[in-house]
C-alpha cells in the first residue's frame, strides 16, 4: 500500500511539474492560446469566473489558457497547478520560464528571449495582472514610496512587455508585436503601470503625496471623494467591513478607443473599482490616453499609436464582487454597508461589461 501510494504521489508531482512546461511539450494546435502572466490561483479564479459567467465570451473549444511565470517569482506555482488539476479545469495550462534575469538585462536581448518568442509565436494575446509596486530603480528613481517583495516577478513583466512592444530605453530592438500587430495585449492597475514603464515611462510613487500633498491617512481621505483611488479610512478610525479598495467615476478623454472600439458614449462616467496609489507619471511616447481621473490628475487609460489591440486600465474590470453580490462593504465610517455590485448604477455595469465584451470579439477574431 504504501509503494502504490509512493508511485502515485511520484505521478501527481510528474504530471504537476510537466504541466508547467507546456510549450515545450507536445500540445493541441488546433487551439489558440491567451497567455495569464502571473498565474497565482485567485488570477485564474479571476478567469474562471469570467468564463463561466459570460463576461469573456469566448469558444473554449477553440482558444485556451496558459499561464506564464518566470523561475524567480516568490509564489509557488505548484498551487495553481493543483488548483488546475483538481478543479479539472481542463482550459488553463502553466509555462514556467527559465534563465537568469536582473535588472540590467530587462530591456536588452536576455537568457528569457527565447523562450519569450516561444510564447509569442503560439499565442494570439496577453493578460498582466494587478499586484504590488514595481521597483523603482527599473524606470530611473530612488524608492521614496514603493513597497515591493517580490521583484522576480516585476523584472518578469517588464522584459516580457518589453520585447512585446519595444522600449525607448533601446530604440535598436525591434518589437516582437511587429509580427503580429493585432495581437491582444491588455492588463489592469500594475498591468497598465508595467506596460507603461517597459515602454520607457515612469510613475507617481504615491498619489496623495506626489499629486495631492498628502503624507498621513488623516489627509488622504480628504481628498475629494471622486478622486481617491483606495480607502485609507480603516487606517484613521477603527471599525468593520471596510473596502480597501474605492468605486469612483472616471471620464473619457477625446480618443476614440471607448467611444468608437469600445463602444460606450464618450460623455458616460462611470463608476470603477480601484484600489492603487501609484500612477502613470510621463507617459511613454507609445501610448495615447483614453482615459481620466475626474480632476484629470491620474491617468486611468492607454491606448498603443500603433497596434490596435494593445490597451489597459489603471482600474479593475476583472473584480467578480462588481458582477454578483459579495460580501458587504463601506467606504466611511458613516456609510451603511452594501456590496460592490449594488453600489454600481446600471449604465457603469453595462460599461463594464461592454468593456469585456470588446475583449471577448478581439479574442474572437484573432482565434482561428
Amino acid at each position: 500500500m504504501k509503494k502504490l501510494f509512493l508511485c502515485l504521489a511520484i505521478f501527481s508531482l510528474f504530471i504537476s511539474l510537466s504541466a508547467q512546461n507546456f510549450f515545450r511539450a507536445e500540445f493541441s494546435r488546433e487551439k489558440d492560446y491567451v497567455i495569464l502572466v502571473n498565474p497565482t490561483v485567485g488570477n485564474i479564479e479571476v478567469v474562471d469566473f469570467l468564463l463561466k459567467n459570460g463576461l469573456l465570451d469566448i469558444d473554449t473549444d477553440r482558444v485556451g489558457f496558459v499561464g506564464v511565470y518566470h523561475t524567480s517569482q516568490k509564489y509557488d506555482f505548484s498551487r495553481s497547478a493543483d488548483h488546475i488539476n483538481t478543479g479539472g479545469l481542463k482550459n488553463f495550462h502553466l509555462h514556467e520560464v527559465r534563465g537568469p534575469l536582473t535588472e540590467d538585462l530587462l530591456y536588452r536581448e536576455n537568457p528569457c528571449s527565447d523562450d519569450l518568442r516561444l510564447i509569442f509565436k503560439n499565442s494570439i494575446g496577453v493578460f498582466f495582472f494587478g499586484g504590488e509596486d514595481i521597483p523603482p530603480s527599473v524606470y530611473g528613481e530612488e524608492n521614496w514610496y514603493s513597497e515591493t517583495s517580490d521583484p522576480g516577478r516585476h523584472f518578469f513583466e517588464v522584459t516580457f512587455l518589453f520585447h512585446l512592444l519595444g522600449s525607448t530605453l533601446n530604440t535598436t530592438f525591434t518589437p516582437l508585436l511587429e509580427e503580429k500587430p493585432d495581437y491582444l495585449v491588455t492588463g489592469f492597475c500594475l498591468g497598465m503601470q508595467t506596460m507603461n514603464v517597459a515602454a520607457g515611462g515612469t510613475l507617481y510613487q504615491d498619489i496623495p503625496a506626489q499629486i495631492y500633498g498628502s503624507y498621513r491617512p488623516e489627509t488622504h481621505v480628504l481628498i475629494d471623494r471622486a478622486n481617491q483611488h483606495r480607502n485609507n479610512w480603516q487606517k484613521v478610525k477603527e471599525g468593520p467591513g471596510y473596502m480597501s479598495s474605492s468605486l469612483h467615476p472616471v471620464r473619457f478623454t477625446e480618443h476614440g478607443f471607448f467611444g468608437k472600439t469600445v463602444r460606450v458614449p464618450r460623455k458616460l462616467q462611470p463608476l470603477v473599482y480601484s484600489s492603487h496609489h501609484q500612477s502613470l507619471r510621463d507617459v511613454a511616447p507609445c501610448f495615447d490616453v483614453t482615459a481620466l481621473s475626474m480632476d484629470g490628475k491620474v491617468v486611468e487609460g492607454i491606448a498603443h499609436v500603433s497596434y490596435p489591440n494593445v490597451f489597459s486600465v489603471q482600474f479593475h474590470p476583472e473584480v467578480s464582487a462588481l458582477y454578483e453580490d459579495r460580501a458587504l462593504v463601506r467606504f466611511e465610517p458613516d456609510d451603511k454597508p452594501v456590496t460592490l455590485h449594488s453600489m454600481l448604477d446600471k449604465a457603469s455595469l453595462k460599461f463594464h461589461r461592454k468593456y469585456w465584451g470588446h475583449i471577448t470579439d478581439v479574442i474572437m477574431e484573432l482565434a482561428r
